[in-house]
């Protein structure tokens, strides 16, 4: 009699997950028929837009980011676009200075990455590269050790130009990232510095790392309102 029970119960239970099933399959025929234009790649691309670590997706218009400071003289900057790390720590084009990466910002393809030493190097190369970036771009900005002994006026103006308030006051082995653009007619950059200073440091001579991340809408054309409705999170 239990035998008869259990097969009984094995029986009903096949029925039920293979009812289920059917469903499943009449739901999506009726999705297509709805959406001609439905495909299965949007609706995995949708659920993996979390990148860079993100908590959330970004929409897909969005260009996902994470910056980081360096730490001390040991541990490099990281700057990751759309789960790409083009800028990893002091082995993947990073560096002791200003560390950059420039990004079409209609697309998010990378266009250039580039590290400059504020201490043993020279302004002059940094201010060259400034020069090149063009209308539409968007601009990300990572110190790592000492990123302003070198500096000089004209750097600091051309930075400021992308956006960037703290530049002016950026000091030797102050930690900073930015996030800016070039050609926007409103601006809404996004920032974070910390001063050094030896009695506040997490780290004897040097502050604490920085960390900032969140989700640029593209641009609809060069030189509009990239980053008007840009949101980020700590």
């Amino acid at each position: 009699m239990a035998h008869k029970k259990q097969r009984k119960n094995r029986i009903l239970k096949s029925f039920v997950m293979v009812s289920a099933f059917l469903l499943l399959i009449t739901l999506i025929f009726k999705i297509i028929k709805i959406n001609p234009g439905f495909e299965g790649d949007n609706v995995i691309a949708s659920s993996v837009h979390a990148l860079c670590g993100l908590p959330d997706p970004c929409p897909m218009d969005h260009l996902a980011f994470k910056i980081s400071s360096g730490a001390t003289d040991l541990i490099g900057p990281k700057i990751c676009t759309d789960g790409k790390m083009i800028i990893d720590g002091m082995n993947k084009n990073g560096g002791q200075g200003i560390n950059i990466a420039v990004v079409n910002g209609q697309t998010g393809e990378l266009i250039s990455t580039a590290t400059f030493d504020m201490w043993n190097g020279e302004v002059e190369p940094l201010i060259e590269f400034l020069k090149t970036i063009k209308d539409g771009s968007f601009v990300l900005m990572a110190s790592s050790d000492d990123p302003a002994t070198r500096l000089n006026d004209e750097a600091r103006t051309r930075i400021g130009e992308l956006g960037s308030s703290y530049i002016s006051v950026l000091g030797f082995r102050d930690n900073w990232v930015f996030v800016g653009g070039k050609g926007i007619k409103s601006m809404k950059p996004l920032e974070q510095h910390i001063r050094n200073d030896k009695a506040l440091n997490k780290y004897d001579n040097w502050p604490e790392m920085l960390e900032m991340q969140g989700c640029i809408p593209y641009s609809k054309e060069p030189g509009l309102e990239l980053i008007t409705n840009t949101f980020w999170l700590k």
